[in-house]
């Protein structure tokens, strides 16, 4: 752990370096910068599992036939009627929903209690699990009680700092990083994702820490947006080319208006593809045209080798949920004959 890292990161760094190697908390660079990349010593992952829940089997088994959909969980927090509303919307149309948060939303119901109400609305989990406000109690319970509810997989996230969001009041816990959860999340027997930055800096060094968490448990690899096809396809040749084997799961952003848009300029080291915003922005039907233009990058990065899905990405502005979700589900509709 470096005392000096904002996360009391052990193995970073994290998603949020800015695009100048900034700290997402201070302006000093990021201390992981000019260290080497930090190595698992932990136990290895392929130690004693509990056995996997129904909904780890059922997702694995979808995965063994074909790519999936993932979408963003766009829902009012602490609203359960809204997440049941929004659910209804997706159902049928993507494979599974991603519930994270956004720094719009930090205060939300807890992993297991959204992942039950997503799925007692019809809907397959895959829940975000963060560090920021979890010591390691905590996330073990939580681990055991996603088990309990039969989640698809855990996405395993350091967090965004809280001073970068909704609740700069709040006191950071960060008692473990992403790896360390990544960990505890194998041996309790989920299916295990995790997200890498290819945009962000070290950039030369985003692949060996990936093959670092993948040792310590991880299966499949979230990329969060990068600039396009082409990033997206040198990043995965260089991690496979280091014996990285995670299934990679792209991010593709969904921006339908203005406050789409907003909301996806807040995330962290975001990269868009050229000119993205302004043709959606700028179109006589921004909605639409966001569609249109998710699906084009979608197929794109669904024909790269090592792809086994997409995520679709972003948020809506309040009041807009169901609309955004309505997006969601006509880009999977449009995406579910691609799907090899």
């Amino acid at each position: 752990m470096l005392a000096a890292c904002p996360k009391h990161m052990e193995h970073g760094p994290c998603g949020g370096v800015a695009l100048d190697g900034t700290c997402e908390v201070a302006p000093e660079p990021c201390v992981f910068l000019d260290r080497p990349t930090v190595r698992w010593d932990g136990a290895p992952a392929t130690g004693d599992r509990r056995p996997p829940s129904s909904g780890t089997v059922a997702m694995r088994d979808l995965l063994a036939t074909r790519q999936v959909v993932v979408a963003d969980l766009a829902a009012r927090p602490l609203d359960a009627a809204s997440i049941e509303e929004s659910v209804q919307v997706l159902r049928g149309h993507v494979d599974a929903v991603l519930t994270g948060d956004s720094p719009r939303s930090r205060v939300q119901f807890p992993p297991a209690y959204r992942a039950m109400l997503v799925q007692r609305a019809g809907m397959t989990t895959w829940a975000g699990l963060t560090s920021r406000d979890r010591n390691r109690v905590a996330l073990e319970a939580e681990l055991a009680a996603l088990a309990h509810v039969g989640v698809a997989g855990v996405h395993c996230v350091t967090g965004d700092h809280p001073s970068t969001g909704s609740r700069s009041d709040a006191t950071p816990v960060f008692d473990l990083d992403s790896t360390r959860v990544a960990a505890l999340a194998a041996v309790e027997g989920h299916l295990v994702s995790v997200a890498e930055a290819p945009a962000s800096p070290p950039v030369e060094r985003r692949a060996e820490r990936l093959l670092e968490k993948q040792r310590a448990g991880a299966e499949f690899c979230f990329v969060n947006h990068a600039g396009g096809v082409g990033p997206v396809r040198r990043f995965i040749g260089e991690a496979q080319d280091l014996g990285v084997t995670t299934g990679f799961i792209p991010c593709v952003p969904v921006v339908i208006d203005p406050q789409s848009a907003e909301l996806l300029r807040s995330f962290t080291s975001l990269v868009l593809p050229p000119g993205f915003l302004d043709r959606i922005l700028g179109a006589s039907d921004p909605a639409h045209e966001g569609v249109a233009a998710a699906v084009e990058l979608a197929l794109g990065l669904l024909a790269l080798d090592g792809v086994v899905g997409v995520d679709l990405s972003g948020g809506s502005g309040p009041g807009s949920e169901v609309r955004y979700c309505e997006a969601f589900a006509e880009i999977g509709r449009a995406l579910a004959p691609a799907l090899r």
